[in-house]
């Protein structure tokens, strides 16, 4: 999957020439591309073009430390020495959740997932943690022994279900502090911290006045300016069918951010049959219906929870809630290889 991911990055990189920084005139510009597999378990990469390489390191590299903050503050699997993250908020002492003091990118993280939670309507949960678990780990035992590979069972992913009112997740913002109320439930940001990462990272680049930078943290591209001649970057969208056939479509993007969901990105067999990450609140089973779900929209973060909760919604509904919001465009592709797209999607599409 890394791999997979890296080569759609450079192949990004290569669509995108002629990327300007902080208005430099283009003639004294060159272009240059920093890279990183440390974070978010995906491959990392930014393209800019700056007048030397000291230039276009000085702010890469602080822009990929800033990544590197934001992976161990929302990393609900690995505790750092010093600091109080989100796998700590999900630890338990003596059979129960502690209030715990976070930074403040933690409560702004959580609150914004309680709003994206709010606006589809519950598709897109951090509480889910308890049933996330689960597939996890029968996922990754799937994975590292596919002769022995399985499900979880229904009644322990039922069980689970029980706990994941987000109502249960308490947030004092005044002292900045994070309780989660039910013993049994767990958070898990994996929908919307990568995305949501993705946007800070971009919009401190935007405070510096960088301009004309792209950044693509494992598939979630983020548009930092236009070209130095003012046309739009041109990106290429994977085919769902064959991420290594020609792109579904080529895409004209100025300041957005492109973010895909898809059955075929990360997922284990059991009995022939293929069982994704992306897990239906109801059903409490892979979602159904699409091979990938793509959101153009201005916020990476928002485009990371939408593709999300709309791979959980039908097209009907998916359509009503983009068409509710400001700036959103949606392409749907269905198990059938049938794409479908939202009001305003043709819009970005290259000619």
């Amino acid at each position: 999957m890394k791999r997979r991911i890296l080569c759609a990055a450079l192949a990004l990189c290569l669509l995108c020439a002629g990327l300007s920084a902080c208005g430099k005139p283009e003639e004294k510009l060159e272009k240059f591309s920093a890279y990183s597999f440390d974070y978010f378990d995906t491959a990392t990469t930014i393209v800019g073009y700056a007048e030397n390489q000291e230039a276009f390191d000085a702010l890469a590299n602080q822009a990929i430390a800033r990544l590197g903050e934001y992976h161990r503050l929302y990393n609900i699997y690995l505790r750092y020495e010093g600091m109080e993250n989100l796998c700590t908020v999900n630890e338990l002492v003596d059979g129960a959740h502690r209030t715990v003091t976070v930074d403040r990118r933690i409560i702004d993280l959580l609150l914004y997932a309680r709003e994206m939670h709010d606006k589809t309507g519950g598709m897109v949960n951090v509480a889910m943690g308890s049933v996330l678990k689960l597939w996890h780990d029968y996922r990754t035992i799937g994975i590292d022994d596919m002769q022995n590979a399985s499900l979880p069972p229904m009644d322990k992913l039922k069980e689970a279900a029980q706990h994941v009112d987000i109502t249960k997740m308490v947030i004092d913002e005044e002292k900045s502090t994070v309780t989660l109320t039910d013993p049994q439930m767990r958070l898990d940001v994996g929908a919307i911290a990568k995305g949501y990462a993705t946007e800070q990272v971009a919009k401190w680049l935007e405070a510096q006045g960088v301009r004309g930078w792209l950044l693509n943290v494992g598939g979630n591209v983020r548009a930092v300016g236009k070209k130095p001649d003012d046309t739009p970057w041109t990106v290429g969208l994977e085919n769902p069918e064959d991420p290594t056939a020609d792109y579904l479509a080529y895409l004209s993007l100025t300041k957005e951010a492109l973010v895909t969901s898809g059955s075929y990105q990360r997922f284990y067999i059991v009995d022939g049959k293929s069982y994704h990450h992306i897990i239906h609140p109801d059903t409490l089973m892979p979602a159904e219906g699409y091979l990938s779900v793509s959101v153009i929209c201005p916020d990476s973060g928002m485009g990371d929870a939408l593709s999300t909760a709309l791979f959980c919604m039908s097209i009907e509904d998916g359509k009503a809630l983009v068409n509710s919001l400001k700036d959103v465009a949606v392409s749907w592709v269905t198990d059938d290889g049938k794409q479908t797209v939202s009001d305003g999607w043709k819009e970005y599409v290259k000619k």
